[in-house]
């Protein structure tokens, strides 16, 4: 059970749950159901992040989130990686909370809380940061994700409607720097599917208002979402498919990820495998063994100016078109 000091930091450091209603952020609301769905995500991502900041040991903020119900959990997981690094950032907080939680069941859902430290990201100081050198230096541009999602879900109008992008973002790790733009536009994409209410056509026509070079990151980011979160029929995801046009690939490499996020955590649900057999061809075992038969075994340098990570998540879409005949 909480401490009263942990009671007092979960009052204090976490975000009401009306900031995550689709009418306070001015988001689509397609129908009742998806509606729910979304703001259902966010409060058991705020769930997540309170059982964080209010634990007295991650075993008990473990045995909490493990009671989430499993559509919803790796949400949860998300909240809770974004509420523990925002606890490590803060003065006289200590630190190594989220490698405790990634060295637990945290670790079954890395790929979320590494998303949830780009969270803490962009609510701390950047000298708070969290060392992501420390962090696996493949997986590490996920937490750039979390920040993308982060300030197209808070800051709308700028990232999404005013399409800005951060050109000299002051990327901690020391590589690449010049990828975190589209690492950033991979979470910018997923965020679309909360912003546009999960409307495959509306997802689509957003993305096509961006600058050509951003789409496809764009699109990996959507991809996942609907695999990840669901929200509409496989109706909408042909839509979605057919309207990404020469960014399927894309489209396809995210749904992959998100297949491998859930199955790696246990927690499959019907609306994934809908996803992958529309967005990538196959079922979501076959898809996210993909992702796991091309990973990269060495990551030092990548390619030129690319990451390993990118030449991943290139090979992942490549492999996908290549059993499926779509190109």
């Amino acid at each position: 059970m909480p401490s009263t000091m942990g009671r007092l930091r979960r009052r204090l450091l976490t975000p009401s749950v009306t900031e995550t209603l689709l009418e306070t952020r001015g988001f689509h609301r397609k129908t009742p159901e998806a509606q729910k769905l979304l703001e259902t995500v966010g409060s058991r991502f705020l769930e997540g992040y309170g059982h964080a900041v209010a634990a007295r040991s991650t075993a008990e903020a473990e045995e909490r989130l493990e009671a989430v119900p499993e559509r919803f959990r790796g949400f949860a997981y998300e909240g809770a990686g974004m509420g523990y690094a925002v606890l490590d950032g803060l003065p006289g907080g200590g630190g190594g909370r989220v490698e405790r939680l990634l060295a637990g069941r945290g670790g079954a859902h890395v790929y979320m809380v590494y998303v949830g430290i780009g969270w803490a990201m962009a609510r701390l100081p950047r000298f708070r940061w969290a060392d992501v050198d420390s962090l696996d230096p493949l997986l590490r541009w996920l937490v750039l994700d979390g920040y993308g999602f982060h300030q197209a879900y808070f800051r709308t109008d700028r990232y999404v409607h005013h399409k800005y992008r951060e050109e000299r973002f002051p990327w901690p790790a020391h590589d690449f720097p010049s990828y975190a733009g589209q690492a950033i536009d991979q979470g910018i994409g997923r965020a679309l599917w909360f912003v546009c209410g999960t409307d495959a056509g509306l997802v689509a026509s957003t993305i096509e208002g961006f600058p050509e070079e951003r789409r496809s990151d764009l699109y990996s980011g959507a991809g996942l979402a609907a695999t990840y979160a669901g929200g509409c029929d496989r109706e909408e995801l042909a839509l979605l498919r057919e309207q990404a046009g020469p960014h399927q690939g894309a489209l396809a490499q995210g749904s992959a990820f998100a297949a491998e996020a859930r199955l790696r955590a246990g927690l499959l649900v019907a609306h994934t495998a809908s996803a992958t057999e529309v967005l990538c061809g196959m079922g979501p075992q076959e898809a996210a063994r993909i992702t796991q038969d091309v990973r990269p075994r060495e990551v030092g340098a990548g390619s030129g100016s690319l990451p390993a990570y990118e030449l991943w998540r290139r090979a992942i879409a490549e492999r996908i078109a290549a059993g499926t005949g779509r190109r």
